[in-house]
């Protein structure tokens, strides 16, 4: 009988000097995903839609979307076992001009937890932030 996976959960949160629709528009269209990240991206932009990330390294599926507030997805990485995904939330509240981005991803596997947490706040807050930046000075 195999052993549970144990898990532990990722909690961040951003400040973006963008408005709340332009951060979910940059998270959910594969366009400006790729732009920000570097890294080609499939994104179906519909509840119950797939995703495939960086180069193919994380995929899953919507599961909720309120646009401009709330993205809930089913994540994985491509070396987690089989079959298990966390469950991935960013929430896009209004700050002044800009937006507070709350993440939480709840069931990463314990091994892959210091690397996947360094990995969102480098590959993906920083880039994001000089990402909506440079859009908001075109």
């Amino acid at each position: 009988m195999s052993q549970p996976l144990e898990v532990r959960n990722v909690q961040q949160s951003v400040e973006l000097s963008a408005p709340p629709d332009a951060v979910y528009a940059a998270l959910m269209d594969a366009q400006q995903h790729a732009a920000f990240t570097g890294f080609d991206a499939e994104i179906d932009a519909r509840e119950g839609g797939a995703f495939v990330t960086c180069g193919g390294r994380n995929s899953g599926y919507t599961l909720v979307l309120v646009p401009g507030r709330r993205i809930v997805q089913a994540w994985r990485h491509r070396e987690w076992p089989e079959h298990h995904y966390s469950i991935a939330t960013f929430d896009l509240a209004p700050m002044g001009r800009g937006t507070r981005l709350t993440f939480t991803q709840v069931g990463v596997p314990t091994e892959s937890y210091e690397w996947l947490d360094e990995g969102w706040r480098s590959t993906y807050w920083g880039p994001l932030a000089r990402y909506l930046a440079m859009r908001r000075r075109m």
